[in-house]
Parts: structure tokens; C-alpha cells; sequence
């Protein structure tokens, strides 16, 4: 008679079925387009702006910490309630309209206020389509998979980042940069947008007996104290500061390449990319280092790579120097994000 353990080895994998497979794949191209071309691709247009429209590079880059200061609070709870009655199906579906009007929007202003309007709308489709129901689609689906699957997901963000760079130049090249904008939201909806309408919402999770027999109970007594430590504080303000050095570095790095470096348009391009192609290889590594390494030393690294990465852009504009800052920083921002 065999043992639990051949048992448990013999039996198929259910997480391996049409349906799961299919959710990954939305997944992924969900968060290429929502996160990678949507969020990421942005700052592609922050310096066409500026030069055009006369606005500050604080102006520009403020909307996205407006957007996130405002949608962020006001709208995360109401998301996670939404994806909870509805499934994450359907926000996901309503996320990507938002994020590819958004984009619409932005290729069509003048004004400020129609600038941060626009882009809180394509934060608030990132609050709706983008790792939040993405999560909870493939949560529901997998669970001894559940990282693979998790990892499969989020290389959509570095691959989008990676592309739309090369997207929206090609596309300025051929209509000027407000066009390119716009199609962009529009190529955003074609992907996304059939992907999320033919998956399927995963079922519903059971009681508290099946989460528990699952090996995933809730320990909430454990949780709240964790909050209470000098760890966890520690953590979250490197955790602030190491994400605020990306997001800072990563809003305004086109705006520094062609208007302060005066480098090409193409050569620009070439560095953005290579930051988000960066950023796969940087999950591969930061994930293999976790675990092999203690998880304290792995930030570590990573927050020495942020404190080193962006020194190398004040170095000069010789393609050593930018290529290198763009391989470090690409691989520091996986391991933060």
C-alpha cells in the first residue's frame, strides 16, 4: 500500500487545465499593457510636452504622484470591495477602458487641468485592471503554482516596459507624438480588452474549514504584532525611499536624457528599453538569490544598487555610462517592485 506522499505525487495537477493556462496568459497581457505600456510608457512623452506646452518638468511629473496621492487612498478599498462582488473579470475589463481612454485623453489636451484629469483616470484604471484582480484571478486559480504563475504574470510588466518605448517612437516618427499617444491607448484596449472579456472569473474561495485545510489560515493575532515591531518599521521606510528613488528616477529620466544630455530621440529610446529589459532579468536574479540567501541581504543588495545606479547619470553622457546605469538600475528596480 503506498504512502500519503505517493498519493499525493501520483494525483494530476488540476491547476493545469485550459482555463488556468488561459488566465495566466490574460494576465500577462493585461499587466504588459496596463502596467508596462500604460504606467511605464508615460514618461516616454514628458519632454514633448514640456517643450510644446511650455509646462514645468514638475508639473508633468506631478501627475503621477497627484494621481496616485488621490486614486490610491480613495479608490483601493473600493477596488478590492468591487473585485470581491463582482469578480476580477469584469474591473479588469473596466480598468483597461479606462487605462486606454486615459491615454486617449492625455494625446489630446492642452491645459493642465485636463493633463492630471486624464491621468488620474489612468491611475484609477490601474487601480481597476492592474495587479490588484490580476492577483486575486490567479490566487483563485493556482495554488501549489500559485508562484509560477504569479512570475509568469509579472514579466509582462518588464516586456511591456521594454517595448513601448520602441512602440511610441516608431509611432511619433510616423504622426508626431499627440497621434502616437493616442493609438497607443487605442493598441492598449485591442490587447487587453478581448484577453479579459473571454477569461473566465476563477471560483470563489471557501469557507475558513477549506482556506485551513489548504494551509492557508489566517493568523491575525501574529499579523497585528508584526505591525508593531521595529523591523517592520525599519522595513517600510527603506521600502519608501528605495521605491521613491525608482519611481523619481524613472518619472523624470526622459525628461533629463533629452533635455538636459540633448541626446537623440533614438538613443533615448535605447536606454528606456533596456532599463525595462533590465528588469526581467533583474526578477530572475533577485528571486534566485532569495532563495539561496537570507532575505535581509538580498535588500540590502538591492538597496546598495539603488544608492549606486543613479550616481552613473551624472557621470557624462558616453553610452558606458548610460548603458551600465540602465542594466543596475533596471535590475535594482525588480528587486524593489
Amino acid at each position: 500500500m503506498r504512502n500519503g506522499a505517493e498519493i499525493a505525487t501520483s494525483r494530476p495537477n488540476t491547476e493545469l487545465n485550459l482555463e488556468s493556462l488561459q488566465a495566466v496568459a490574460t494576465a500577462f497581457l493585461v499587466l504588459f499593457c496596463i502596467v508596462g505600456m500604460a504606467l511605464w510608457g508615460l514618461p516616454y512623452y514628458y519632454d514633448f510636452m514640456v517643450q510644446q506646452f511650455g509646462w514645468t518638468r514638475a508639473q508633468v511629473t506631478s501627475g503621477n504622484a497627484l494621481s496616485k496621492l488621490v486614486i490610491g487612498p480613495l479608490f483601493g478599498f473600493i477596488a478590492g470591495w468591487m473585485v470581491d462582488r463582482f469578480g476580477p473579470r469584469k474591473l479588469m475589463m473596466v480598468g483597461i477602458v479606462m487605462a486606454g481612454a486615459a491615454l486617449v485623453g492625455l494625446g489630446s489636451v492642452s491645459t493642465l487641468g485636463m493633463f492630471y484629469f486624464f491621468y488620474m483616470l489612468n491611475a484609477l484604471g490601474y487601480v481597476c485592471g492592474g495587479p490588484l484582480p490580476i492577483q486575486v484571478l490567479l490566487s483563485r486559480r493556482f495554488t501549489a503554482s500559485r508562484g509560477k504563475a504569479m512570475g509568469i504574470a509579472y514579466l509582462g510588466i518588464g516586456l511591456g516596459g521594454a517595448v513601448v518605448p520602441w512602440i511610441s517612437h516608431a509611432l511619433v516618427q510616423l504622426w508626431g507624438w499627440q497621434a502616437a499617444l493616442r493609438a497607443l491607448g487605442l493598441l492598449i484596449v485591442a490587447i487587453a480588452l478581448p484577453a479579459a472579456f473571454f477569461t473566465k472569473d476563477p471560483p470563489r474561495p471557501g469557507d475558513a474549514s477549506q482556506q485551513k485545510e489548504n494551509g492557508t489560515p489566517a493568523k491575525l493575532p501574529e499579523s497585528r504584532r508584526a505591525f508593531l515591531t521595529l523591523p517592520f518599521f525599519l522595513l517600510t521606510i527603506g521600502s519608501m525611499f528605495s521605491i521613491g528613488a525608482v519611481s523619481g528616477t524613472q518619472q523624470n529620466l526622459k525628461l533629463f536624457l533629452s533635455l538636459d544630455l540633448h541626446i537623440a530621440q533614438n538613443e533615448a529610446t535605447r536606454v528606456l528599453s533596456l532599463v525595462l529589459a533590465c528588469s526581467i532579468a533583474g526578477r530572475l536574479l533577485m528571486g534566485w538569490l532569495a532563495d539561496r540567501f537570507p532575505k535581509k541581504y538580498v535588500m540590502l543588495l538591492i538597496y546598495l544598487l539603488v544608492a549606486g545606479a543613479i550616481p552613473l547619470l551624472l557621470a557624462g553622457r558616453s553610452e558606458t555610462n548610460l548603458y551600465t546605469f540602465a542594466a543596475v538600475f533596471g535590475i535594482r528596480w525588480a528587486g524593489i517592485t
